[in-house]
């Protein structure tokens, strides 16, 4: 039963002490004890500095392989019952090492971590007083939350952690139908269910030492303020910034902003009918994240009993090897002038005049050891005091070959900065190393101005059964000409800012001057549900507006 009921206090008076503790944070906010109201912005920085944080997706239905909470949802009365019954009585896992995760953490350049204590089932993985639904009325007993968020600590990694307000476990207990994005299951519109995160908030913030990091999976009003009132340091990732799901932004976005992706298709351990993504695509996604100028959440999903699948630990030490080598180009980094020329993406240096230019080719035209390989950027300029380097290499010794002396070279020439490297440093016994190799170029200005578009919105045109899309270039940058068009995806059915679809694109406009354009879109599907975006095509990179959401009727 609930903790209110419990104690004698029923739904309605559930729902009365709820708008009383909603009332007293509100008057609290008012008199100015809740500050700050967002944010603080030096702490907004220190997050981006990070650049790569684990999320850990882990509850009492990873028995099952199951969805993470979801499958509660239109489940039927007899379905509810076991799994808030049945699955904590064996839930136990055994195999639990914190303190071998937070290592592999630390080698993998991971700078904080996000620990899903409370996801939509309402199951807590912390011995809390506001339920029965825990990890106390299981066979571990033990409090997961204070394991592993002293072992990253130790790790010099930082704690944080995901909490829903959205709670199946409070609305099937209170007859209310199991659901997520409509009004009637949001905390706001259940005072009982505020009172329940609230007095989990409060426990998690003040029982557990200072938390950096909180992801609110669902509506914040109500929590973060609480949270920002208890403790003013920490960062509200969603609830409060930007946090794209399963996809990486088409362009920078302003200030802090983090994107979440799994390993494989689903965030919780799935033991059949996975498919990893490579250590390549992992990093992959890093490296267009960190040129973007966001925060990349990768995520894992721990075994019920508490192992690390070896396929996600793999993975973790593939990561741990390149960004042994290569972390300076994440951490405490920003977006140059242009995300990437094809292949080679950037990041600068955060205080200084340092870009490293990343050459992320697919594995199969890897750059390979001992070979030499030469790139013209067209957006760094040199300077006299400019040096060139492959990333962790002294530039001197090829392994096993004195005749070689693997120096890289470079030239400014009026097409752009001429570089000619070789790769050196053997990661792996047979020499094919896949992934990304770095070069290091410091005291290097900016070459070029890119172009500047905007999505203006969409309109539903009825008559002609197309959807009108109005954009504008705001900016030609240094480029004669620039195409310009938009691109959509099919979003029907997706989970807040979930993206699994492709993108696809209209025809190209031909813009020679800055202005407005407008494209119709054809073919879409009545009752469907579309991210729109558009796109100015540089000829060395593409760029993009905001993304647009439109129903069609």
């Amino acid at each position: 039963m609930p903790l209110l009921q419990q104690r004698g206090v029923g739904v309605r008076g559930a729902r009365a002490v709820g708008l009383a503790l909603v009332w007293f944070t509100t008057i609290g906010v008012l008199m100015g004890r809740a500050e700050p109201r967002t944010n603080r912005l030096e702490r907004l920085e220190w997050f981006r500095d990070q650049g790569f944080g684990l999320f850990i997706h882990w509850s009492v239905d990873s028995q099952l392989g199951s969805v993470i909470s979801h499958s509660m949802v239109g489940a039927d009365e007899a379905y509810l019952r076991r799994f808030v019954e049945e699955l904590p009585a064996t839930f136990n896992p055994r195999r639990f090492a914190p303190d071998e995760w937070a290592a592999l953490a630390r080698l993998a350049g991971i700078r904080y971590v996000v620990l899903t204590a409370k996801h939509h089932s309402g199951f807590c993985l912390w011995p809390t007083k506001t339920t029965d639904f825990s990890i106390a009325n299981t066979p571990f007993r033990r409090d997961l939350v204070r394991e592993l968020l002293g072992a990253f600590r130790a790790q010099g990694i930082a704690p944080g952690l995901y909490f829903s307000p959205d709670d199946f476990w409070w609305l099937w207990r209170n007859g209310i139908p199991l659901q997520r994005g409509n009004d009637a299951v949001q905390p706001r519109s259940n005072p009982g269910l505020m009172a329940h995160d609230q007095a989990q908030v409060r426990e998690l913030l003040g029982d557990y030492g200072p938390v950096d990091v909180l992801f609110f999976d669902g509506e914040a009003q109500g929590l973060r303020d609480l949270a920002w009132e208890m403790q003013p340091d920490v960062v509200v990732t969603r609830g409060a910034i930007e946090t794209p799901e399963q996809y990486v932004p088409g362009l920078p976005l302003e200030g802090a902003w983090e994107a979440c992706l799994t390993m494989g298709t689903q965030w919780q351990y799935k033991p059949t009918n996975e498919n990893y993504k490579s250590g390549w695509d992992c990093l992959s996604l890093l490296i267009e994240t960190r040129a973007k100028g966001g925060n990349l959440l990768l995520n894992i999903g721990p075994e019920p009993d508490g192992a690390l699948p070896p396929e996600q630990e793999d993975r973790l030490r593939e990561i741990a090897l390149w960004m042994f080598v290569n972390g300076e180009c994440i951490h405490g980094v920003r977006p140059w002038v242009i995300t990437n020329e094809e292949d080679v993406w950037f990041t600068k240096r955060k205080d200084a005049d340092t870009v490293y230019a990343i050459v992320k080719r697919p594995p199969e035209r890897r750059w390979r050891y001992g070979e030499w390989q030469e790139f013209v950027l067209r957006s760094v300029k040199a300077t006299a005091q400019t040096t060139v380097r492959v990333l962790s290499q002294n530039d001197q010794v090829l392994e096993y070959n004195q005749s070689v002396v693997p120096t890289t070279t470079w030239e400014q020439r009026a097409d752009g900065l001429h570089i000619r490297a070789m790769r050196a440093q053997r990661l792996y016994n047979d020499r094919k190393w896949p992934n990304p190799v770095v070069l290091k170029l410091t005291h290097v200005q900016p070459a070029l101005s890119p172009p500047q578009v905007e999505t203006r919105g969409v309109r539903w045109d009825r008559g002609r059964k197309v959807l009108l899309c109005a954009g504008a270039l705001r900016r030609l940058g240094d480029a004669a000409s620039v195409a310009v068009g938009f691109e959509w995806r099919d979003t029907t059915g997706m989970d807040l800012t979930e993206r699994l679809s492709a993108w696809e694109a209209t025809k190209a406009q031909e813009l020679v001057a800055a202005g407005e354009f407008m494209l119709p879109l054809s073919g879409l599907q009545p009752g469907h549900s579309y991210e729109v975006r558009a796109v100015a095509r540089h000829p060395l990179l593409s760029l993009y507006g905001r993304e647009v959401q439109v129903r069609v009727p």
